[in-house]
């Protein structure tokens, strides 16, 4: 008896079943749904919880949304990527460049800034966290054409060099002395731990650091 020949047509493509019942169409729905379930249970939850509800929502979408600063301050409000650091935004969108960036991998303190009154790099914090709480840089340190005690002592202490690490520093010092008035040489040594100086000007920092607290600067050369 012969044998019958294979058909050489060709098979209908193979799909991949969907995983679960889930498609692109379903996912996508659903994650819109998440988002705007985020929303709406903000206005149950406590301010603290709810503020971090919303920058959890908002980092789920790449697209520009509006946040609100409070920086020196003043009040500023523009539209924003999620993704964006507090040191990018301050320098690139608010024009407050006296925010240095330098190694933008927090390792050298030169981005430091003051956030609800604690130093933080600002490199290494997301612009969204950092909405509703108070922010000073080194432009709010002054008031008009008169400096900070500190910033006078740098000056009169030669506490800078090339200049490039001190605004970072001057708000640690700063973070510092809105604590302790008073503080040891441990202490001003512990505070700008964080901060790097490539010039090596430390003795003259510790120095102005004691005069803008009313005690002997030679103190602070050790």
């Amino acid at each position: 008896m012969r044998k019958k020949r294979k058909s050489l047509t060709a098979s209908p493509p193979r799909t991949a079943p969907a995983a679960a019942g889930i498609t692109r169409r379903s996912f996508l729905k659903g994650a819109g749904a998440g988002a705007a379930s985020l929303a709406a249970v903000r206005l149950a939850l406590p301010p603290a919880e709810a503020e971090e509800k919303q920058a959890a929502a908002a980092l789920l979408c790449p697209d520009p949304v509006p946040m609100t600063f409070r920086i020196n301050g003043q009040t500023y409000t523009t539209p924003l990527e999620p993704r964006m650091t507090l040191a990018d935004v301050l320098r690139d969108h608010l024009d407050l460049t006296g925010t240095k960036v330098i190694c933008d991998r927090g390792a050298c303190g030169g981005c430091t800034v003051l956030l609800d009154n604690q130093p933080v790099v600002s490199c290494m914090v997301l612009a969204v966290t950092a909405q509703h709480k108070e922010i000073h840089t080194v432009e709010g340190l002054g008031k008009g054409d008169t400096l900070d005690p500190l910033q006078e002592a740098f000056i009169a202490h030669d506490a800078l060099q090339c200049g490039y690490c001190t605004p970072g520093m001057l708000m640690s010092c700063r973070a510092l002395l809105n604590r302790n008035p008073k503080p040891s040489l441990p202490e001003v040594k512990a505070a700008v731990s964080g901060n790097i100086c490539r010039c090596g000007t430390y003795p003259h920092i510790f120095a102005a650091v004691f005069a803008a607290s009313g005690q002997d600067p030679h103190q602070g050369r050790g």
